[in-house]
């Protein structure tokens, strides 16, 4: 079945075959007139191209995300390889001696599991046939409620707690919870050059040597303590200490996450990140985890004279290796 015939029968049916939300397509050319939706669409599982597409638009959205390592899953729990060669892995060669040592080689698993999240929401009729975009208000509405959902997924990702009384942090254990498990700088952070310092040198000496790939990360508030404390130190000009830089590159790229250069490490603005934490780790160490099947819902509610949209998805969040996180908060 072509992609045009699988979206004239979404159309017909009142479910969302198209994974086209924000820059994909638009998604309210395919829902069809609200007269032809049923009251029970039956569900719509996108396909594994149009699933892409829409966590792709989510992941434009986010800030951390994509600054991380994303990973598609196949069902609710995926095991990914990882392997460690320790350290100092070479040996001195003698002359006419085939006396050698293997280097070990350990292969491990990290395990991430992905819960299940969903999205409702709803639109009168009355709503859009009064107002002034007429049916491109049911447009603007996927589009608005996608990046609302795409920001909601973030903040669980980095502030979830996995536990307690609150119903949307402890969906799952976010960022934030497991990085602590890491290596702790120790003391109360502050915004002077050793505090930073200390955070490089509580990071275990084998990932020092890599610490061009390393980035901190901090809320707005703490970046901004960061740059105004280094400035008004005294010791070296605040340009000197600190310089502005988008994705590693000037000058900016629009949409990029926001940079600086701190100590000739990368710090990256996250705003959604709680204030007085920072972690030094390497971006590709934050998986985030999402399972192929997309589910998007539209249904015509006669009796209320609405169209409500569902939206499911499967989502994780896991840390590769705790060792390779350095952190300090106030």
């Amino acid at each position: 079945m072509s992609e045009e015939q699988i979206l004239n029968k979404a159309a017909v049916t009142g479910v969302i075959a198209s994974g086209g939300v924000g820059a994909v397509s638009t998604p309210a050319s395919q829902l069809g007139p609200v007269g032809t939706a049923k009251p029970s669409d039956g569900g719509g599982i996108l396909n594994a191209e149009q699933s892409a597409q829409f966590i792709e638009y989510i992941f434009e959205q986010q800030v951390l995300a994509r600054d991380g390592r994303r990973v598609t899953m196949r069902g609710n729990t995926a095991e990914l390889e990882k392997l460690n060669v320790g350290e100092r892995v070479i040996r001195a060669a003698a002359q006419a001696d085939a006396t050698y040592t293997n280097a070990g080689v350990t292969f491990t698993k990290v395990e991430i599991t992905t819960k299940k999240v969903r999205l409702d929401w709803e639109v009168s009729s009355e709503a859009l046939e009064d107002n002034i975009e007429g049916a491109g208000l049911e447009d603007h509405l996927v589009r608005t409620m996608t990046r609302a959902f795409a920001n909601d997924l973030e903040d669980l990702a980095i502030n979830g707690t996995g536990s307690g009384t609150n119903t949307f942090l402890n969906i799952l254990e976010g960022f934030y919870v497991k990085e602590q498990t890491g290596n702790d700088a120790g003391g109360a952070f502050g915004t002077d050059v050793e505090d930073l310092q200390a955070i490089v040198l509580a990071m275990p000496r084998k990932y020092r040597a890599s610490r061009a790939a390393m980035k901190f990360y901090a809320s707005s508030e703490t970046v901004a303590d960061i740059i105004n404390g280094l400035g008004s130190s005294g010791n070296l000009p605040s340009e000197r200490i600190v310089e502005r830089v988008i994705d590693g590159v000037a000058p900016q790229t629009l949409g990029a996450p926001i940079q600086y250069r701190v100590l000739g490490i990368p710090l990256v603005e996250v705003p959604l990140m709680p204030a007085g934490f920072v972690s030094l780790t390497f971006p590709e160490n934050r998986i985030w985890g999402f399972q192929r099947d997309v589910t998007v819902h539209r249904e015509f509610q006669p009796k209320k004279d609405t169209i409500e949209y569902t939206t499911f998805l499967r989502f994780g969040a896991q840390i590769e290796e705790t060792d390779a996180v350095a952190f300090a908060k106030s």
